[in-house]
């Protein structure tokens, strides 16, 4: 059996994990952390502490009504995608523990097409001596 990382929770609801193929159960998200548990497998589970936390990257639609996903991004171990059935609870519950500067919008889907037309492929990188 699996420990979980909080000893208060805050929030328990039905989630989706989009790590490789999507896992379906449930995340919780407490005084020390988020947490995801797999509804099959007790063997699969994410335990990310609020101090690893880097970014909150909430991907918005039709100008903040529909939240379809959010991803946690780490010091150490990269981005982690979740889906909740009320996104935009879990982002309150975990706002109170992220500061607000640290949760931000993902890029949209024209905001990626301009980058990529805007940004200069011949331009080099300054290199540090």
């Amino acid at each position: 059996m699996v420990q979980s990382i909080n000893t208060k929770s805050d929030l328990v609801m039905n989630a989706t994990s989009h790590l490789g193929m999507a896992d379906y159960g449930k995340i919780m998200i407490g005084d020390k952390g988020f947490e995801f548990y797999d509804d099959r497998d007790t063997n699969n589970y994410i335990q990310i502490p609020w101090t690893e936390v880097r970014l909150v990257i909430v991907s918005v639609v039709f100008g903040g009504r529909w939240i379809p996903r959010f991803a946690i991004e780490t010091k150490k171990n990269g981005t982690f995608s979740f889906s909740a059935r009320d996104p935009k609870k879990a982002l309150r519950a975990i706002r109170v523990y992220i500061r607000p500067d640290h949760i931000v919008r993902s890029l949209g889907f024209f905001q990626v097409i301009k980058r990529a037309f805007t940004r200069n492929p011949n331009k080099k990188k300054k290199s540090k001596k």
